[in-house]
């Protein structure tokens, strides 16, 4: 991914939140043709060794899992729901609009996760997205005809052994134009454009 010096996230705890807070990635393998690319909710881990680690699976009928047995090398991105345009009539000078983002690449091999720690992985994505429900299911819980369905499916590990993190906020304006920015993504209708206005204030205006 290029990033800008301006706008790199190098804290290894900002990055690890990051994927945490926004877990439903997009993974991409290369192949002799064109890329190939399946999403999926991915659970970070980090064994006893400090090695994180991604923890997901893919539908049996999917054909990716078997691209991976041949060529395990693997990106994870990671996208916030949180992403605005952002107009260049918000300056006080001429200029181009551009797109404010925030998103983290996890470069890494795969590999087949199995047995107890495929049903590991299931009760640990069940509980991770339930927590918040007002009846909450667990995979534990389930029938056994339910958790059976676990045949159809195909647990994967990424080793991660790389990260690049990108945080576009308009590091690169001056106070007058952040202000600017952040006062016109304030009016906006969508949701999206006032949570980029805040992280914008808390992250950027507020740490000047």
């Amino acid at each position: 991914m290029y990033i800008p010096k301006i706008y790199q996230i190098e804290d290894a705890a900002v990055i690890e939140n990051f994927i945490r807070a926004n877990g439903f990635a997009t993974i991409v393998s290369p192949t002799n043709t064109y890329p190939v690319a399946t999403h999926i909710p991915l659970d970070l881990q980090i064994d006893e060794q400090g090695n994180r680690l991604l923890w997901g699976h893919v539908s049996k009928g999917n054909p990716h899992w078997k691209q991976l047995e041949h060529t395990p090398q693997v990106l994870a991105i990671f996208l916030s729901e949180v992403h605005s345009y952002i107009s260049s009539s918000w300056y006080n000078h001429p200029n181009v609009p551009t797109w404010n983002y925030m998103s983290v690449h996890a470069s890494g091999t795969a590999s087949i996760l199995e047995g107890e720690n495929l049903r590991k992985s299931l009760s640990r994505l069940t509980k991770k997205y339930e927590k918040d429900s007002e009846e909450p299911v667990s995979f534990e819980s389930m029938p056994p005809s339910v958790q059976r369905q676990i045949n159809g499916v195909v647990g994967l590990e990424i080793r991660i052994e790389k990260f690049e993190c990108a945080f576009k906020l308009s590091q690169n304006r001056n106070r007058e134009d952040l202000e600017s920015i952040i006062s016109h993504l304030k009016l906006k209708d969508d949701a999206g454009s006032r949570l980029m206005a805040q992280i914008m204030e808390k992250e950027i205006l507020n740490n000047e």
